[in-house]
């Protein structure tokens, strides 16, 4: 295995467990899952955005179900954070904190996936966002709350940042694992960032009560 490919693996799988983690982390808080429903959440997590990415570009079956260690790694995510709940109830902050991480991993890795199978700059930096976000999207929906790329500014964001700085580096020929650290740490710090001091984009602001408004009140 080549230096690139083991970089790649490392990546991916440390993506995996800590958005497996996540994913785990938020069904014991959302929802009062038994330890099949946490472990099939963080798999779901971990492995959604992988696999949405992996279809999109025609590598069939996904890597997920070729290479038996991110199923592992995913499950085993779950079932560690089962059973050490207590632990993670004391850190508030952990489930956004492994969010952050696994975005940056992921969007990372789908990039220089994409980049491999002969796509464009452009088209990489869309599925490495696409990679970082999937697996968030698919939990939100799963657990029936409005997905948080959809309500947060920062949060594809962040991946977009850190796919580009990834693409860049593909497309002049110095990628390397500092590159790859680099990028994955610039999409966790403006995430975290945006975090801690709320920042957002302009949102939507539907009306109080609800109602359409009348035509002289349009005209007023």
């Amino acid at each position: 295995m080549s230096a690139g490919s083991t970089l790649q693996l490392a990546l991916d799988l440390s993506g995996t467990f800590v958005f497996g983690l996540n994913g785990a982390l938020t069904a014991m808080e959302a929802e009062n899952l038994d330890i099949v429903g946490v472990v099939v959440l963080a798999v779901i997590t971990a492995l959604g955005g992988g696999i949405i990415r992996d279809v999109l570009i025609g590598s069939l079956p996904p890597a997920a179900f070729r290479d038996w260690r991110y199923l592992v790694v995913g499950g085993g995510a779950g079932i560690a954070a089962f059973f050490a709940r207590r632990l993670w109830v004391r850190v508030q902050r952990s489930i956004t904190v492994f969010d952050a991480a696994g975005l940056a991993l992921f969007c990372v890795t789908g990039t220089t996936t994409a980049f491999a199978a002969h796509l464009g700059p452009f088209q990489s930096v869309v599925l490495g966002t696409v990679t970082g976000v999937g697996g968030g999207t698919v939990r939100d929906v799963v657990i029936r709350r409005v997905p948080t790329v959809l309500s947060s500014g920062l949060y594809a964001i962040p991946a977009a940042c850190g796919a580009t700085l990834t693409a860049l580096a593909l497309e002049f020929h110095f990628y390397g694992g500092a590159i790859a650290v680099v990028a994955a740490a610039a999409c966790f710090s403006i995430r975290m960032v945006g975090v801690r001091f709320n920042l957002n984009v302009p949102v939507s602001h539907p009306s109080v009560t609800g109602k359409p408004r009348s035509n002289s009140e349009e005209d007023s």
